[in-house]
């Protein structure tokens, strides 16, 4: 895995590292699901696959919009249509009006799941999504989460709990 839950001043932050964007997407929605947890999945629980998607209009901040995005699409899927969450491989496309993303999923009942908390809203406060640069380093200000050496991406957000 590569995210860490992070200090806030106030409920709880994730802070995720990948080789691609696409993969940081991913890892950032397992680090989310893997904090939401309070036991592992069930190995009986059975496995479904679908095709989800979430998409922004082209932004400033299209690519943290789009997590935003794809975060609150995982929580709705969980509370509304009883979709917990176990895999994801994404596609991002980048269009001349917007950014899309295409989630191939495996996602169990949510009720085969035990969960420990609840996400009442994924904020755009001390929101982050940026490529770091080969040679470059991203030190971390929190002894909880290593420090990242480029290439690759990584991003903060915080969730409202």
């Amino acid at each position: 895995m590569s995210s860490w839950p992070r200090p806030t001043t106030a409920d709880v932050g994730l802070r995720s590292f990948a080789a691609t964007k696409a993969r940081l997407y991913e890892e950032t929605a397992l680090g989310m699901q893997a904090y939401l947890l309070e036991s592992d999945i069930p190995a009986e629980a059975i496995h479904h696959t679908a095709v989800w998607n979430v998409h922004v209009p082209i932004h400033d901040d299209a690519n943290g919009l789009l997590l935003v995005k794809w975060l609150e699409e995982i929580l709705y899927m969980d509370e509304v249509e009883d979709k917990w969450l176990v895999e994801s491989a994404i596609k991002i496309e980048e269009f001349d009006d917007s950014i899309n993303l295409e989630a191939h999923v495996r996602w169990v009942h949510s009720d085969a799941v035990e969960k420990e908390v609840e996400i009442k809203a994924v904020t755009r406060q001390d929101l982050i999504v940026a490529e770091v640069a080969a040679g470059q380093t991203l030190e971390s200000p929190w002894a909880e989460v290593p420090t990242f050496e480029g290439p690759g991406w990584y991003s903060d957000v915080v969730f409202d709990i």
